[in-house]
């Protein structure tokens, strides 16, 4: 850890900042996985999708990246390492292949509600730890992590 100002005390801090690189490894993972059906789909939707997975991703990274900052301001490193997100992930892969584009859609559904479980969860670990700005980050993407499933799911409600 790098020394802070920060008045958190170092034990939440060390805490947070493991939490913090846990849902990073998540959301780095999502972002590649959601790029990766961006490339791949295939379908009568095809241009639908193919954009709506490229804003996804986007989202994601910009989670990515507010995860990675919030972990550094507490005094710690982020860890984005490849091999690192390959260890940490808690999200299933959506799979190489997938034969088309709803199954690409459910796929990508189903890790960003995992992935929002997960930021959900660290909502109230933050909170009981005692670190607001990280529990509001969470909320924030949260909030963010919902909208995009709500888009994504959109496009299944025709087949249901």
């Amino acid at each position: 850890m790098h020394r802070t100002k920060n008045d958190l005390p170092e034990s939440t801090r060390v805490a947070m900042i493991k939490l913090l690189n846990d849902r990073l490894a998540d959301a780095i993972d999502l972002f590649n996985q959601v790029k990766h059906a961006h490339w791949n789909v295939k379908g009568p939707n095809f241009i639908a999708i193919h954009e709506l997975f490229d804003q996804v991703a986007e989202h994601v990274e910009e989670a990515s990246d507010d995860l990675a900052e919030r972990a550094v301001q507490l005094g710690g490193v982020a860890d984005g390492l490849t091999a690192s997100i390959a260890k940490r992930t808690s999200i299933k892969s959506i799979g190489l292949d997938l034969p088309d584009g709803r199954s690409y859609v459910d796929a990508v559904s189903t890790s960003l509600a995992e992935y929002g479980a997960k930021v959900r969860q660290a909502i109230d670990t933050a909170d009981k730890a005692g670190d607001k700005g990280t529990a509001d980050l969470f909320t924030e993407l949260s909030r963010s992590a919902d909208k995009d499933l709500w888009f994504v799911e959109a496009h299944l409600y025709s087949e249901r």
